[in-house]
């Protein structure tokens, strides 16, 4: 049974100094310490350590062997979308690494398919890139942040960005980033554990509440981790806009339960339960594998999560396991036959 993962970051080997390059900071900088190892670092303070699973393609063939994953779908770490940073200089961020991507992709077109990044910040520069994302180097579709400097995903300047990529029949990815209340969450790892759930679902939310969907309706989205709290909370949501619809109904007058099955989540929620909640909410057509590899908090053998339900039909298997993710990226199967 083939399985297909939506959800994986890659990194290059190495990137040029992008304080040195820009002249200013706030920029990831790599630091390898030649024993498969590598430090992230921001203006010289500590990020993250990573392995070489993040940027040899090499190791992640093996992982993906391991565990009968046929296809990485590969994204960026979100730390490096710089939103924040000048507009041409994110722009020429953003090319680097997806001129790395489509190099990865260009060696294992059977195993890999990449999504681009882009300048989020500047819409000109972000439709720029995106054209070239999808007509020059072959990718199905981008991953963005849940929200571009405090602006939500329905704000009006980021709206011409998502027109062209339905046009362009490109699917977008949403990662949280930047989450909302951080300044609250500096222990516990609190940004992750209860940070991103709460971002993913803002974003679904403004997307639905802003009418984005519902003025885009060919246009596909994946949304990470599950959707973040969005499954969960859909009947609060849904309470509010019909008993405050004054407040909620304000630039669109659908309930925001019609929305679900109408775009597409990972598997990424670490719970039998809360998969069956997703199975229930979203639909067996709308969750496809995704495991944030090669994070901790992904799922360390791919589809475990998926294949722990022991009443599962065979066919709704497959769907989560590959066939939605197909249909999220708009590709078939015959396009990664060896």
């Amino acid at each position: 049974m083939w399985k297909i993962d939506l959800h994986t970051h890659i990194l290059p080997p190495s990137w040029p100094d992008l304080r040195r390059r820009y002249g200013y900071g706030g920029f990831v900088h790599l630091e390898r310490n030649g024993n498969g190892c590598a430090r992230m670092l921001i203006d010289g303070q500590h990020f993250r350590d990573i392995d070489a699973e993040c940027w040899d393609p090499r190791r992640r063939l093996k992982h993906c062997d391991k565990h009968q994953v046929r296809v990485q779908v590969l994204s960026t770490v979100p730390v490096m979308f710089s939103y924040w940073a000048r507009p041409e200089h994110t722009y020429d961020l953003a090319r680097l690494l997806n001129d790395h991507l489509a190099e990865v992709v260009a060696r294992h077109p059977h195993r890999f398919v990449a999504l681009g990044t882009l300048p989020m910040q500047a819409p000109d520069l972000a439709i720029l890139e995106l054209e070239r994302c999808v007509k020059g180097l072959g990718f199905p579709g981008v991953q963005i942040g849940s929200n571009v400097n405090c602006k939500n995903l329905d704000d009006p300047s980021l709206f011409p960005i998502f027109e062209a990529a339905e046009r362009l029949e490109a699917c977008i990815f949403v990662h949280p980033w930047e989450m909302c209340g951080r300044e609250r969450m500096s222990k516990y790892w609190l940004p992750w554990l209860v940070g991103m759930p709460a971002e993913t679902a803002l974003a679904i939310c403004s997307l639905i509440f802003g009418g984005v969907f519902e003025r885009l309706p060919r246009l596909r989205w994946c949304f990470a981790h599950g959707g973040g709290s969005f499954a969960a909370t859909v009947g609060r949501i849904e309470h509010g806009f019909v008993s405050r619809p004054d407040l909620c109904a304000v630039d669109c007058d659908k309930n925001p339960r019609d929305y679900l099955g109408r775009f597409y989540v990972d598997s990424l929620v670490h719970d039998a339960h809360a998969l069956r909640l997703l199975l229930a909410q979203v639909g067996e057509d709308r969750i496809a594998l995704g495991t944030d590899y090669p994070f901790p908090l992904g799922e360390a053998r791919p589809g475990a999560l998926i294949e722990s339900l022991p009443k599962l039909p065979t066919k709704t298997r497959k769907k989560l396991l590959a066939l939605n993710a197909l249909d999220f990226l708009g590709l078939r199967k015959q396009q990664f036959a060896a």
